[in-house]
């Protein structure tokens, strides 16, 4: 969708004028690997209108290949607004202009299936399947086994308010059971599912993804793999695998490997979690290990967190590698503010294990 940022804080009713930007989950992940030089496509549809192409001017301006991007001539792009306040709080607003958008449109008549599977990884987000009865049909069929799937990464991305019925949870967690990587929210597991009791808690309810990384907010991350994992991109991870063990529900060691978020001077927190997952992801596609996926996931999420639009620069391959290289105690007493991923450390300022 195209987003408008105001250009002060205040309710909606106050704001007097707006910046527009582009948001979406699975752009946003595909804007942060093209710009940290993978190779992406996005395949998606928009209008035939400005906002359209705005949309995929911007999207291929970050080296994502944009040519399966169907343009609707009947339907328009999706704009959104929203406020300046962080969204945990009360005085957030979202004014979502989507419905009958060209996106929610989308179906497996209209989507080029053959382009969607030629990737190494294929990212899917919940938020596609709330849109409407054939983007969810679009979805379920790009999530079904068959040889010719690609690696399935899906971030959950729980919104209540999208889904059309109460169906909404039990058809997320359907498709995040046929995922090889999963992202899900520690709050979200409990709001969509009832979840409770911490990271493990979530695992037994999703014990068939290859990898599920459990996102714990301000607190970290705990990522789970399988002892079978599927997916040549998924390696077999010896435990603890340089992170620390994460407590089952029961007390005792579980197979979980959790690394603590970063100390962020945050700025606004739309766009976060997509970038994890991109940053997650980037990692896992250079087979770096498990506790660097992780924190590779932490420092593009501060990238996003340090910035006010949905989408940020991801940190530059070797600033990231030598913040996600250093020790325990020097990884817990990072700060990062507005501005810090242009302020790449010299080698020698870092201090590694």
């Amino acid at each position: 969708m195209v987003t408008f940022l105001p250009s002060r804080p205040g309710r909606l009713a106050d704001v007097p004028s707006f910046e527009r930007a582009i948001g979406g989950a699975e752009s946003n992940v595909a804007c942060g690997l093209a710009a940290a030089g993978f190779a992406v496509r996005w395949v998606s549809r928009v209008g035939a209108d400005g906002f359209g192409d705005h949309l995929v001017e911007t999207v291929g301006g970050y080296g994502v290949d944009v040519s399966s991007v169907g343009r609707d001539p009947s339907r328009p792009t999706g704009v959104y607004f929203r406020t300046a306040g962080d969204r945990a709080t009360a005085a957030h607003e979202v004014a979502y202009y989507r419905a009958g958008s060209a996106a929610s449109a989308m179906s497996v008549e209209n989507v080029d299936l053959a382009a969607v599977r030629a990737g190494r990884v294929l990212h899917l987000s919940g938020i596609t399947a709330a849109l409407s009865d054939t983007c969810l049909e679009l979805v379920r069929e790009l999530t079904a086994s068959g040889a010719e799937r690609p690696l399935v990464s899906f971030d959950v991305n729980h919104r209540a308010g999208l889904w059309r019925d109460a169906d909404g949870p039990r058809v997320l967690l359907e498709l995040a059971r046929q995922a090889d990587i999963v992202f899900v929210g520690e709050d979200e597991a409990e709001e969509a599912w009832g979840v409770v009791g911490g990271p493990a808690a979530v695992r037994a309810v999703l014990p068939e993804p290859g990898v599920l990384v459990v996102k714990q907010g301000a607190v970290g991350a705990t990522a789970f793999v399988s002892a079978a994992s599927s997916g040549e991109l998924v390696a077999q991870f010896p435990a603890p695998l340089g992170g620390s063990r994460a407590p089952s529900v029961d007390g005792s060691p579980s197979a979980g490997t959790f690394v603590p978020a970063l100390s962020v001077d945050v700025v606004a927190t739309t766009g976060a979690g997509d970038a994890f997952a991109a940053g997650f992801l980037s990692a896992t596609l250079r087979d770096l290990p498990l506790r660097d996926r992780l924190r590779h996931g932490h420092l593009w999420a501060a990238a996003a967190l340090t910035v006010p639009g949905d989408l940020a620069a991801p940190p530059s391959r070797p600033h990231a590698d030598r913040l996600a290289a250093v020790a325990d105690d020097t990884w817990g007493t990072l700060r990062l503010g507005p501005g810090w991923t242009q302020a790449d450390p010299a080698p020698e300022e870092v201090r590694t294990p």
